[in-house]
């Protein structure tokens, strides 16, 4: 199983994330928290909160395709942030990796995260899960279902979601497009942005 499922629309792809293994450079997590993401105001998930809004650049041109590869930034230029690219070849789409749950080498992970983080916080938030699996800016764009690739993807069966809004986004904030798993200690807490309009008020 392989790119072919995460193709198309953003909301199906983030949900078949869930319970998928991940492994980066000697730790793998079960994915238990994501986020989906859409496109320009032209394409079929318009979403003016994604960072392919206005357009491809040379930052995100990655988010345009092929679907399968890894599309990294830095979240307020510290924290490095991975994302699965979902749409089709040309049109925008990606899934945020919000929270994972270490499943495999767990000292490596708490020595890159330091020794007074709790087990179950290793990899909860995008950052601290791109930290504890050694994701780095310069993996931007590789193929996460390449043998060779640095970091991998390795589908499941389709889990049951819980779905609510997205984390600290000022626009489209009333979008029910962060799904996760249920009953998991790793699942960050929801933190709505204070630039977003007052709840129902946004697309």
């Amino acid at each position: 199983m392989g790119a072919e499922l995460l193709t198309g629309d953003p909301l199906p792809a983030a949900r078949r994330l869930l319970g998928a293994e991940l492994t980066g450079r000697g730790v793998s997590a079960v994915i238990v928290e994501v986020e989906a993401y859409g496109g320009p105001p032209d394409g079929p998930w318009p979403d003016a909160a994604a960072h392919s809004y206005r357009g491809p650049s040379g930052r995100n041109l990655v988010m345009f395709g092929p679907p399968g590869r890894l599309y990294t930034y830095r979240s307020h230029g510290i924290h490095v942030c991975a994302n699965v690219v979902c749409g089709y070849d040309g049109v925008a789409g990606a899934v945020l990796l919000r929270a994972a749950a270490i499943a495999d080498g767990g000292l490596t992970a708490q020595q890159r995260r330091g020794p007074a983080v709790r087990p179950g916080a290793l990899a909860r938030g995008p950052g601290n899960l791109c930290s504890a699996l050694g994701i780095a800016m310069d993996d931007n764009g590789i193929d996460l279902f390449a043998a060779d690739s640095p970091v991998r993807l390795q589908l499941g069966e389709a889990l049951a979601a819980v779905d609510g809004p997205r984390v600290g986004v000022s626009q489209a904030a009333d979008r029910r497009w962060r799904f996760w798993l249920a009953d998991r200690a790793e699942v960050s807490a929801y933190r709505r942005s204070p630039r977003a309009p007052v709840p129902g008020a946004s697309d």
